[in-house]
């Protein structure tokens, strides 16, 4: 094994030893998690710790501050050590609150200067942040982070898209970070409504908060609205932080900050280890985030790793980004089937500006399909579209997926994270 690992294993065994001496002590969550396996004192290196500690869960963080609210147990210090406050999207079930400490707060800036030195960004560039700064942690790390590095940072909270468009051209921006779902919908409102925004002083768009970023597709569009502009992908959560920066070497590949997290691969249903280039889940333990910690978190995010000699060499790779979760995931008719996939496949007609997807549970079936709105000139270009897709699907899955053709802006559209598959269910 490369010296690089090797020195990168040592820290983070000393970390890990660091962080469940802390949170043993006084968090309420963990020791009674602890309690149940023994002395902690027994793990020696990163193979005890995995036989050793159990594994954390969502749905156990909502269960505990729903039985200690607001913020519940999983607090290692006196409330009034806490500075800040997040909660999640709850776009998978209830939010989850969290806090944290000053010194937590800063190892989570400094993870994202790390993705805005990817992204070759410097002093005194202009960087739009094209959020509504809820009370999601990613939009806060970012701005602050770009702050601390001397960036000129430009909010864009509370602006339509025209608003946004034009405090770009006005200012000049060179950066721009949003969601994938959104550098699409702010590029055709541009070349729709013919505004004054010269598109060439983005240079560099930072893409977050859903997958996309490391789909080719995805940022091929992107790069066709924005020609100048070259797509950096990010990924993070608010329960752990800033998890990814965009690998400069290898094209659509995430590294693991693992300085800041001792991740895994895991195969969902056996919880076992994948081999390198598998599919599996991705758990996270926070190293530096002790006042707030997730130990052995399972995070849902489906993700696979790059080759074992790349990851000897480096920091962990995820080829193709976040792949997509595991609950997301639908069976139809025997395929496996996940939203990113048919994203990648919809992002090849330049001609669709946005979509959905209905997933019929009603009958004993599964079935699929999707709807779609255009910028074609004629209903020639439509049916041809249309018919189009359907092959690419049936290509991709070996199925017949019907697709319709929407009224123009009859479709959703999205901010933040994107909400395109839609379920019907027995009622």
């Amino acid at each position: 094994m490369k010296n690089f690992r090797l020195n990168l294993i040592k820290r983070q065994l000393d970390d890990l030893k660091s962080l469940l001496f802390e949170v043993q002590k006084s968090n309420s969550f963990y020791k009674e998690k602890f309690s149940k396996i023994g002395s902690i004192d027994e793990i020696k290196n990163l193979d005890d710790f995995q036989k050793l500690i159990p594994f954390t869960t969502k749905d156990e963080l909502s269960q505990d501050q729903n039985q200690y609210p607001p913020f519940g147990s999983n607090l290692t210090y006196k409330i009034s050590k806490y500075t800040r406050f997040h909660q999640t999207s709850g776009s998978t079930g209830a939010p989850i609150r969290w806090l944290d400490t000053p010194e937590d707060w800063q190892s989570m800036l400094e993870s994202w200067k790390q993705v805005f030195k990817a992204a070759s960004c410097e002093k005194g560039d202009r960087v739009f942040f094209a959020f509504s700064f809820g009370p999601f942690l990613g939009f806060w790390t970012a701005f602050e982070a770009a702050q601390q590095l001397e960036l000129l940072c430009i909010p864009g909270g509370g602006l339509s898209s025209s608003g946004r468009l034009n405090t770009i051209s006005q200012t000049q921006a060179k950066v721009l970070c949003c969601t994938p779902t959104y550098a699409i919908h702010l590029g055709e409102a541009h070349n729709m409504n013919d505004h004054k925004i010269n598109p060439n002083s983005i240079e560099k768009i930072i893409v977050a908060g859903e997958p996309g970023g490391s789909i080719p597709s995805v940022k091929a569009r992107i790069r066709n609205l924005w020609p100048n502009a070259t797509v950096f992908d990010h990924h993070g959560m608010t329960e752990v932080g800033p998890v990814t920066f965009p690998c400069t070497s290898i094209e659509n590949t995430l590294r693991i900050f693992e300085e800041n997290y001792f991740p895994e691969i895991l195969a969902p249903q056996s919880l076992q280890p994948v081999d390198f280039g598998e599919t599996g889940e991705l758990v996270l333990t926070t190293l530096k985030r002790v006042g707030s910690p997730l130990i052995r978190y399972r995070t849902g995010d489906l993700v696979k790793s790059c080759s074992q000699h790349d990851w000897q060499e480096n920091y962990l790779g995820l080829e193709g980004g976040i792949i997509g979760r595991a609950d997301d995931m639908i069976i139809v008719r025997g395929v496996n089937i996940y939203p990113s996939a048919v994203e990648s496949i919809v992002r090849n007609f330049n001609e669709v500006t946005e979509y959905k997807v209905i997933v019929d549970e009603s009958e004993a079936m599964t079935q699929i399909s999707l709807q779609i709105e255009d910028s074609c000139n004629n209903q020639t270009e439509k049916n041809d579209l249309k018919n189009n897709i359907e092959s690419a699907l049936r290509r991709q899955f070996n199925l017949r997926v019907p697709v319709d053709i929407a009224p123009p802006g009859s479709l959703p559209r999205f901010e933040m994270k994107a909400k395109r598959w839609e379920k019907q269910t027995k009622s």
